[in-house]
């Protein structure tokens, strides 16, 4: 099978279960955009050691957004059912990781100055990343259905990639740089 189809010169491209809309349609958008994240999850990965703590689960993270992926690449009318897994434990899996990363590093009470090392400022990288294509997922919902387990799952990785860049800066030593504090977390309502 070639890489190339030669169907998307005019500027569509074809969906998961059939049809073809415009490349900047808000389903292309989003799911390019967590297309992108992954990309840089692997250019994450390659600066690990082969046997670092993380790769499994990095690895494991993947996987479901890949799968998450060809979900959102899928009308909620498609022709074709979707038979690729949903993440319906992927919120669960990143809230644990969180929570053991936690256990290390400590709770955060700040907002951070992405950086440090290049490990925890790829990790930042990854985070924004994420919460780009959550925004944009956002506009997709307005349009069509998507799986609660996704929207659950994205969300929880945002903070994941947080707690990674910051259990590498107490990994290595390299003090925190705080921005501001989180006052909306703490502030009492009246």
């Amino acid at each position: 099978m070639k890489i190339y189809t030669g169907t998307g010169d005019r500027g569509t491209t074809g969906l998961f279960g059939g049809g073809r809309v415009d490349k900047d349609d808000a389903r292309v958008e989003c799911y390019g955009i967590f297309d992108e994240a992954n990309s840089f999850i692997g250019l994450l990965r390659s600066k690990l050691a082969h046997d670092h703590v993380w790769q499994e689960g990095l690895h494991e993270i993947q996987v479901m957004l890949m799968n998450a992926m060809s979900h959102l690449a899928t009308p909620s009318d498609a022709a074709k059912p979707n038979t690729a897994p949903l993440p319906i434990d992927g919120a669960v899996f990143c809230e644990h990781w969180i929570d053991e990363l936690e256990a290390v590093a400590g709770p955060s009470d700040h907002f951070l100055l992405p950086g440090g090392t290049e490990i925890s400022a790829l990790c930042h990288v990854v985070r924004t990343q994420i919460r780009r294509g959550e925004r944009q997922m956002v506009r997709l919902m307005k349009e069509d259905a998507v799986h609660e387990s996704i929207t659950t799952f994205v969300n929880r990785l945002s903070d994941l990639f947080f707690a990674l860049a910051r259990a590498e800066l107490f990994r290595s030593g390299v003090r925190e740089e705080c921005w501001r504090s989180f006052v909306y977390k703490t502030r009492k309502k009246s």
